[in-house]
């Protein structure tokens, strides 16, 4: 395990640093040698499918990211996972009172660390009724701090072999409270980390089932490709690194901002993939620069669209371990924001070098992930596969935010 994964500046990227048009085309080519393909061997293999026939499994989940603290859950029953990921043998919980039931527990970071203590009641508490359950809520809210340091304090708050998961999707730099975790209090881990325990990516591309027989529009047509450079943002901090590139390249080559804050302007009707099919590139720039911090902004934003993302977070190595060197544009592959203007705009003048980017479609298509539903289905196949071998880690915060 290394140091965090960042922008390193004015250093060369794989394909070195064009200093001329000449050498800016030669780069451009050079991108696109499909051979790097191979090197998609680093993933470890994603359990897409199982082999063994799946035995039942319960998986809670203990809020609704990102609306259900405190176990409300919208009006929408859970996901079938064999129709939506051909999974079977998976019964998704909402309702706590199954908490003893549950094979596995999600618990969401997000909603983990805000507001007063919400864990699963002690072991004591196992088979209570409803109005005692409630009770005991109330007075664990009442007692917040002694209640969370109670909680955090024991070793084992869980029903024999059920397994406590973590999940989280937002970088180390958006991800507070970790170090007010305690150690081992949970099993696994489920994010878009390939080193995680359960790891589901925002995306991944798949192969064609049928090379030779080609969907329509395989390479996005040119002639619908009204504008040069799009960046969709909804959070606009200056002190961001995608800004201050943002700034900075703006000066040089005109790019059409849409989203809240900022320069931004209101996406038209039409919405996010049609307004950015129009443009033919796209700066899928992360919010921060992690190990393994590739998000929709790349699969959706750019890829999915149609139109070629230039791109701002890990290094270029890690991007290779996901997506082929020839389907994106990094910005570390040049000195300055100057340097990769000059060579966008040859792209732009030159549309048979600029097609070439599109090489992976003929082999590749791009899965989106389904959220939440895809995670916990995912979290259920673990479990089928895992068998029965003890696990725990021992501390969140090292490995998540410091390697």
């Amino acid at each position: 395990m290394g140091a965090r994964w960042g922008r390193r500046r004015g250093r060369r990227g794989g394909t070195g640093q064009p200093r001329t048009a000449s050498a800016l085309a030669a780069a451009g080519l050079m991108c696109t040698v499909l051979a790097a393909y191979a090197r998609w061997g680093q993933l470890p293999p994603l359990l897409w499918a199982s082999s063994t026939p799946a035995r039942p499994v319960s998986v809670l989940l203990w809020w609704e990211p990102f609306g259900g603290r405190g176990g409300a859950f919208r009006q929408r029953p859970p996901p079938d996972c064999w129709l939506s990921f051909n999974i079977s043998g998976c019964r998704l919980l909402t309702d706590r009172s199954s908490y003893g039931e549950a094979q596995a527990v999600l618990f969401h970071h997000r909603d983990l660390v805000k507001g007063p203590p919400d864990w699963p009641p002690p072991s004591d508490s196992w088979g209570r009724t409803a109005e005692e359950q409630e009770l005991w809520v109330l007075e664990d809210q009442e007692e917040a701090p002694r209640a969370e340091a109670k909680a955090l304090a024991v070793s084992s708050p869980r029903p024999p072999g059920q397994r406590w998961v973590w999940m989280n999707f937002e970088s180390p730099s958006h991800s507070p409270g970790l170090r007010n975790l305690a150690g081992n209090l949970f099993n696994w881990t489920l994010s878009y980390r390939v080193d995680s325990d359960i790891f589901v990516p925002y995306g991944y591309l798949y192969p064609r089932s049928h090379p030779r027989d080609q969907p329509p529009a395989l390479v996005p047509s040119l002639g619908r490709k009204r504008g040069l450079v799009a960046w969709v943002v909804s959070h606009w901090d200056e002190r961001q690194a995608r800004v201050r590139y943002y700034h900075q390249l703006s000066q040089h080559v005109p790019v059409d901002v849409f989203g809240k804050g900022g320069p931004g302007q209101q996406l038209p009707a039409s919405g996010l993939l049609h307004t950015v099919a129009r443009y033919k590139f796209y700066l899928a720039f992360e919010n921060s620069q992690h190990l393994d911090y590739i998000t929709e902004k790349l699969w959706r934003n750019s890829l999915l669209a149609g139109t070629v993302p230039v791109v701002l977070g890990p290094n270029r190595a890690n991007y290779e371990r996901f997506i082929p060197r020839g389907a994106f544009i990094h910005v570390d592959d040049f000195p300055n924001a100057a340097s990769l203007a000059t060579y966008l705009l040859f792209l732009d003048r030159n549309p048979a070098v600029y097609r070439r980017y599109f090489h992976w479609r003929r082999r590749y298509a791009v899965h989106i992930t389904s959220f939440w539903d895809e995670p916990w289905c995912r979290a259920c196949q673990a479990v089928q596969t895992a068998g029965d071998r003890p696990k725990s880690v021992h501390n969140l915060a090292r490995w998540f935010a410091f390697t």
